[in-house]
C-alpha cells in the first residue's frame, strides 16, 4: 500500500464508525468520513464530506467530491447505521425504508461510484448486525442486515480475482450512543455472556486487520463479534 492509503468511511461522527476512523489513522491511514455531522476528532490525515446517506439521489455528487483530488481509495467501510425496532402488526413502513436506505441502498451506490478509484488488492467493509440472523421485534433492520450479507458475498465473489476483498462485521449488542437512543427504550439489548458489551475499539481492530495487509486472504465472509451471545 502507498505510504498513506486513503480509505473512505461513513458514520464517521461517532460510535464504530469513529473508532474505525481513529484506529485508521493511527495505522498510518489517511481517512475521507462523511457522515451529516462534523465529529470533534481532528488530524491532519482525516477529513470529513458532509451528506446525509438517506439522501441517496445526492450519494453520486458526494462520492465525485470525495475522488476530485484524483488519489485511489483503497478501502470503503460503511459503518453508517441506527435501529428502529417494533413487533410485527406495529411495523412502521417508514422506519424500514429509512434503514434500507442507509444500511443497504447507501452501501450500494457509494460502492458502485467508488470502485472504478479501487485499485487491485482495495478492502470494502460493511457494518451489519449479529441481528442478521433475526431477533425479535428486529424485523425490518435484521432484513436490512441480512441484506448486506448476499450483497458482500455477491461483490466478493465478482472481485476476487482483481484481490478485492469484502467482508461484513458482524458486532452484537456494542457500547455506542445508539445502544441507549430512547427509541430503543422498549427493546433493551441483552448483556452478553461475557458480562459486557462489545467495545467499539475491538470492532475497529478487526476492521484494521480486514482492510490491512494481512486480511487479503478473508472475503466473502461474516464476521460475528458477539461476546458470545450467539452460543
Amino acid at each position: 500500500m502507498n505510504a498513506h492509503p486513503r480509505a473512505v468511511i461513513t458514520g464517521c461522527s461517532s460510535g464504530i464508525g469513529l473508532a474505525i476512523v481513529q484506529r485508521l489513522i493511527a495505522d498510518g491511514w489517511s481517512v475521507v468520513g462523511v457522515s451529516r455531522t462534523i465529529p470533534d476528532f481532528k488530524h491532519a490525515r482525516f477529513s470529513v464530506v458532509q451528506a446525509d446517506l438517506s439522501h441517496t439521489e445526492s450519494l453520486p455528487n458526494t462520492c465525485t467530491q470525495i475522488v476530485s483530488d484524483g488519489a485511489p481509495v483503497q478501502a470503503f467501510v460503511h459503518a453508517a447505521g441506527f435501529m428502529r425496532t417494533a413487533a410485527l402488526g406495529d411495523l412502521d413502513g417508514e422506519d424500514g425504508r429509512a434503514m434500507w436506505k442507509v444500511h443497504v441502498l447507501a452501501a450500494e451506490i457509494m460502492a458502485n461510484q467508488l470502485i472504478s478509484r479501487m485499485p487491485d488488492g482495495a478492502r470494502i467493509v460493511l457494518i451489519g448486525s449479529r441481528v442478521a440472523n433475526g431477533a425479535p421485534t428486529r424485523s425490518q433492520y435484521a432484513a436490512t442486515k441480512a441484506a448486506m450479507i448476499g450483497m458482500a458475498r455477491s461483490w466478493a465473489a465478482e472481485l476476487a480475482p482483481r484481490g478485492i476483498t469484502v467482508n461484513v462485521i458482524a458486532p452484537g449488542a456494542t457500547d455506542t450512543p445508539f445502544l441507549r437512543d430512547p427509541a430503543r427504550a422498549n427493546t433493551a439489548p441483552k448483556m452478553p455472556p461475557i458480562g459486557r458489551f462489545v467495545q467499539v475499539e475491538e470492532v475497529a481492530a478487526l476492521a484494521a486487520f480486514v482492510v490491512g495487509p494481512q486480511g487479503g486472504a478473508m472475503t466473502g465472509q461474516h464476521l460475528v463479534m458477539c461476546g458470545g451471545a450467539s452460543l
